[in-house]
């Protein structure tokens, strides 16, 4: 039997966990070459922006998506803040082969169906039950953007600090194809 395609829904889904991976992998080949300096560290002017500190808050957001599958409610405020992951390569790395194996469990192989998300900041506005519908799949595409911008912000941090970074990292897919198309004088305005 086939693997649906991506015209399917479950062939969306899947897209959607096999996109999600590859931003996590791409995080790991970024931590191996990378020093624990770089990793805690920030250039002057650009605190308190370190790469540990972004990378422990996508990994929390995971967190909280694969928690919420459990029962049906995410909730992104509630976010552990670990500083052991915004502190250690190794632990960072612990924590997004686990993610990673946790999206791939085939656990998540489901069709698509709503999930319950807890509207952002809702506690400090003093709003209790501000869950918004939404579904399994939009929540990954969310991941998804929210890694990738967050790359970006670790790809400016790094590189301040004289780290190089691949050109690539931390810039959207749709970003990447448009600089592929050959330069046209229409393109230029």
């Amino acid at each position: 039997m086939h693997p649906p395609s991506a015209d399917h829904p479950k062939g969306r889904h899947r897209l959607l966990i096999e996109t999600n991976t590859r931003w996590l992998r791409q995080a790991l080949r970024l931590l191996d070459s990378i020093t624990d300096d770089a990793y805690t560290g920030t250039a002057a002017g650009l605190e308190p922006h370190r790469a540990g500190a972004h990378i422990r808050h996508i990994l929390e957001f995971y967190d909280c998506f694969l928690c919420g599958m459990r029962t049906g409610h995410i909730d992104y405020d509630a976010r552990r803040r670990d500083p052991g992951i915004e502190r250690s390569r190794a632990e960072a790395a612990r924590r997004i082969q686990e993610i990673i194996a946790s999206l791939n469990s085939g656990e998540y192989e489901h069709e698509d169906f709503i999930v319950m998300v807890r509207m952002e900041g809702a506690r400090e506005l003093g709003m209790t039950g501000a869950w918004l519908a939404s579904s399994v799949s939009r929540e990954l595409q969310t991941l998804s953007s929210h890694t990738i911008h967050h790359f970006a912000l670790i790809s400016m941090t790094l590189r301040a600090q004289g780290v190089p970074v691949d050109l690539s990292f931390g810039v959207a897919p749709s970003t990447l194809n448009h600089q592929k198309r050959p330069w046209t004088a229409s393109s230029a305005a």
